[in-house]
């Protein structure tokens, strides 16, 4: 499945593959105290049940016991009052006993599938994420995960227990009144039943278009306020809140027509119920003026149908319910179906780094197959060595660092770590040898200590400040009255771009990996920030195998190795010595820079070469 398809909603599956799939959560594999409780909750159903189908006996023999001349009678009806009110408050006691058996297991149903698709998307490729709106997605687990819990409840206490019901209520009507009321009563929850489902599969186009309208005004908010400083820059708020505008309108229009349709639904059950207890209730009086029932009777017959209509009320909503969370369910098992682009061989063994050499094969890659990115690049890095990646803005640099993460698939070639090829070998092992400070980094909306801490689990406060004192920020923190628990704000943005690169710095040493990538790491800074971090990584990468990735040539004179990409392929290479004394692709981009430096009022054409 492509990552775009899991947006779609219109190849709707049935709702019994969703409830299928539903299902399991009801009996929880490995919870023998969760199963404990659905089987407590399910005796309290069935107790409930049975103290309900006694009132309207209670209530029938007070009316009995209160007719003309059974005055002597009082006890008896003052106990069956008794009995009625017992009846009543122990039906309550056992659906809230109940409710308490169940929570916890509704709760935990929530919880697993909560985690299931969050694990999930971690899983998923990062060309999921770049094609996906965070907001949509959010929202689609939001809606899928907090229907669980309703969706358990209404299956086990209501659809359940209205069977049950009926079943004894026809029962008690063929025993008291004969096959005729039995066959009214089923007539009449065959009909409701059929009513419900027809006007309610109509309402469900309704609502699934109010859900879609919903998603894409979340999805637009949520992308709107991640690029607040975008809106700002171009003075678009107004813009944005035109956009947002347009949504919340397409919304309420859908929105009105699903709930102005909830009318027709409830008109017409109120028509099916009603019209059944009134032919019931004058069925009983007939039968009380030709002596068959007595005056009680009347009443055992109104209350028995109110107690079932009651549920079928309830069925009605359930109903609806349980539909409108099998489409929300829908696209959260959708997204918990996409397919997981890399994965792990079978038996794939963890990466084992010895020295840290890391090899380039002749490697082909292309995002989509109708442009190449790499063709053809090969390359070594030598254990403890720095090797600077430079070129034009589209020649493929920052792709060989999402390579060697493992972020895609190469389509041809191998890329190797101390000869393992890293496609053989299981990704978190990979992703645990290689640390990176990129130029754009976003931080949690957490502490710095927090942030800096998450380049290790479970780091120690004695690593984090180890960490931030090898990139040079231990003052910097001292400084915040907070210290190490002073909070960056969303993405950082407390932070300047100099102390989000040292943070990022820290949170490399605090992973301590074999192997380093600098991707662009200065390129956003300004000339003295980009000078007092340089030293700290110069620092950072001894001892390590380093690529750098970078467009200013300053930064990158010290290395071993310099290659220069262009569309894709490796022209030349060497040390910087080397490469102006080559004459070529290099020594112009770096005469280029240097005019730059001389002059920083050079012509626009020559700035973009330089920022390229």
């Amino acid at each position: 499945m492509k990552p775009d398809d899991t947006a779609q909603q219109d190849a709707t599956p049935s709702g019994w593959v969703t409830l299928r799939r539903f299902l399991p959560y009801l009996w929880p594999e490995g919870e023998p105290k969760l199963k404990v409780g659905i089987v407590i909750a399910l005796v309290l159903v069935l107790v409930g049940k049975a103290v309900t189908l006694i009132m309207p006996f209670a209530y029938k023999g007070i009316i009995d016991a209160m007719g003309p001349g059974m005055q002597g009678h009082a006890q008896i009806a003052l106990a069956l009052v008794l009995a009625y009110a017992g009846a009543r408050f122990g039906g309550v006691l056992s659906d809230n006993l109940r409710n308490v058996a169940f929570e916890r297991v509704g709760r935990n149903a929530q919880r697993l599938v909560a985690e299931q698709v969050l694990r999930h998307l971690h899983n998923l490729s990062l060309r999921f994420h770049l094609n996906r709106k965070t907001g949509g997605v959010t929202r689609v687990i939001e809606r899928g995960t907090s229907t669980i819990d309703t969706m358990l409840y209404f299956l086990l206490f209501n659809i359940a227990p209205t069977a049950i019901e009926l079943t004894a209520v026809c029962i008690i009507f063929q025993v008291k009144f004969g096959f005729p009321l039995v066959a009214a009563t089923l007539v009449m929850v065959a009909l409701y039943i059929f009513f419900t489902q027809k006007v309610t599969e109509w309402r469900n186009a309704l609502r699934r278009e109010m859900v879609d309208m919903d998603t894409g005004a979340v999805a637009h908010a949520v992308d709107s306020l991640l690029n607040f400083e975008t809106v700002k820059y171009f003075s678009a708020e107004e813009r944005e809140a035109e956009r947002y505008g347009a949504a919340q309108r397409r919304y309420m229009i859908a929105a009105t027509k699903s709930n102005n349709s909830l009318a027709l639904l409830n008109i017409g059950q109120a028509f099916i119920t009603n019209l059944m207890m009134g032919g019931a209730m004058a069925f009983t009086v007939w039968g009380w003026s030709v002596g068959r029932f007595t005056p009680g009777d009347v009443v055992l017959v109104n209350a028995l149908l109110m107690q079932l209509f009651r549920p079928l009320d309830l069925l009605g909503m359930v109903y609806r319910t349980i539909r409108q969370g099998l489409i929300d369910m829908e696209a959260m098992f959708k997204l918990i179906d996409t397919e997981t682009e890399i994965m792990d061989k079978p038996g794939a063994p963890p990466l084992v780094v010895h020295a840290g050499e890391v090899r380039f094969e002749d490697v082909v890659f292309s995002y989509d197959p109708e442009r190449t990115i790499l063709k053809g690049v090969s390359f070594t890095v030598a254990p403890g060595e720095t090797l600077a990646i430079v070129g034009h803005s589209g020649a493929g640099k920052s792709t060989i660092a999402r390579l060697l993460f493992r972020f895609y698939d190469i389509q041809g070639g191998r890329i190797l770590i101390d000869g393992q090829d890293i496609a053989q070998v299981q990704q978190a092992s990979l992703r645990a040898a290689i640390g990176i400070v990129p130029q754009d980094m976003v931080l949690f909306n957490d502490t710095i200590g927090y942030n800096i801490g998450y380049g290790r689990d479970g780091a120690t406060q004695a690593q984090i400040e180890a960490g931030a004192r090898g990139a040079a920020i231990d003052q910097f923190i001292a400084a915040q009255p907070l210290g190490y628990e002073t909070r960056v704000g969303e993405r950082g943005l407390k932070l300047s771009g100099g102390e989000k690169q040292r943070v990022a710095i820290a949170r490399t040493l605090v992973k301590d990996p074999p192997i380093l990538i600098l991707d662009e790491a200065t390129s956003a800074l300004d000339s003295r920030t980009e000078a007092a971090i340089q030293g700290v990584l110069d620092d950072v990468a001894a001892r390590r195998t380093t690529i750098i990735v970078a467009h200013r040539l300053s930064t990158i004179v010290h290395a071993d190795t310099i290659i220069v990409m262009e569309d894709g392929r490796v022209v030349e290479q060497g040390t910087h010595a080397a490469l102006l004394a080559l004459g070529g692709h290099y020594a112009a981009m770096w005469a280029r820079q240097a005019a730059e430096r001389m002059n920083p009022e050079a012509s626009a054409a020559t700035l973009e070469d330089a920022a390229e």
